[in-house]
């Protein structure tokens, strides 16, 4: 399916919001957590698909600074989710030369969860094929605070703060902005994600649930980004 592809146009940056698990689960009267563990398979293929279509970073929000207001038993659940994934995925992972990078606030996670994020990125460290990161206790405006306390801790005046050199502390320091950020699930707002590296990314935005969601649409939806003109503010 990759020739669907112009390979000259890719986007280097794909971001997705892997919406709608729950409401899934819910359709087939099932527990939430059934749609959290489908999600995960569909997060493999997804992966996959990237890697083979040559995407360079591809950035997922697996958990949001705000998803800890949810039931103890569904953040229980994520977690241990999380967990599964790392552990059972990292091989394959390694040997696609995938290079993991878990973005978001480590240290409000749990010791089993943050030690099995840490080693998934010291696996993969030296991979050199596409970049996954995983936003894990993630929240945009967080992103921006921890940037701002790491300049001030850094001694930077506020005459010397620019643009690029908050770009330089935030969690996805030395990657560029999302080309391309795709939202499952029918919702179209972005939920606190990425706030200052979407100012100018494309939007695409599918009524499909996460866990329906195929690589046979995911690569309909980038040939449509394939097509779109983007300007940033100037006029051709």
């Amino acid at each position: 399916m990759t020739s669907q592809l112009n390979q000259d146009n890719l986007p280097e940056h794909i971001a997705i919001i892997m919406d709608g698990n729950g409401r899934w689960a819910k359709a087939k009267n099932r527990p939430r957590l059934f749609g959290h563990n489908a999600g995960m398979k569909t997060l493999k293929k997804i992966v996959r698909a990237s890697s083979d279509a040559g995407i360079k970073i591809l950035t997922v929000y697996a958990f949001s600074t705000e998803n800890w207001k949810r039931s103890k038993e569904e953040v229980d659940g994520l977690m241990n989710i999380a967990i599964e994934y790392f552990k059972k995925e990292i091989g394959e992972l390694h040997q696609n030369n995938v290079k993991v990078n878990v973005i978001g606030n480590l240290a409000g996670l749990n010791t089993k969860v943050r030690a099995a994020a840490e080693n998934a990125m010291v696996i993969t460290a030296q991979n050199t094929g596409l970049t996954l990161n995983i936003a894990l206790n993630y929240g945009g405006r967080d992103d921006i605070v921890f940037a701002v306390k790491e300049l001030i801790r850094a001694g930077v005046s506020a005459d010397e703060v620019t643009e690029q050199s908050i770009n330089d502390h935030l969690y996805t320091k030395g990657q560029p902005d999302p080309d391309l950020l795709i939202r499952t699930g029918g919702e179209s707002r972005y939920s606190n994600f990425m706030l200052w590296q979407v100012a100018y990314t494309e939007l695409a935005f599918t009524d499909i649930y996460w866990p329906d969601f195929e690589v046979e649409k995911y690569y309909e939806i980038i040939q449509n980004y394939q097509k779109r003109d983007r300007r940033y503010g100037s006029v051709k």
